[in-house]
């Protein structure tokens, strides 16, 4: 079943975060299970974002948690954020590819 993780934060610098995300798309073929991710800015609140990365199983997902290269990945994004960052987990039960 689909798997989505959503990661929730405020950011200040818009640009490193996208330098970020950068960096992440040329690992992504390497991760487990990974179809596509989104980076969404709130419109309403300022310097807020959500990633939403889809996997192909909760498992895959796992994996993919697990490597070194995501660890660095996510330690990377913790020195960019104000404050805490907010994990969510959805399986996917309706939607154009399911």
């Amino acid at each position: 079943m689909t798997f989505i993780q959503t990661i929730s934060f405020v950011a200040r610098d818009e640009d490193q975060l996208t330098t970020l995300m950068d960096e992440w798309d040329k690992d992504t073929p390497n991760a487990p299970g990974f179809r596509r991710a989104w980076v969404l800015k709130d419109r309403d609140r300022p310097d807020a974002y959500l990633i939403s990365a889809e996997f192909s199983s909760h498992d895959e997902a796992m994996k993919n948690s697990s490597r070194p290269e995501t660890d660095a990945m996510a330690k990377k994004l913790f020195a960019i954020v104000d404050g805490k960052v907010e994990y969510h987990n959805y399986e996917l039960i309706r939607g154009e590819d399911s």
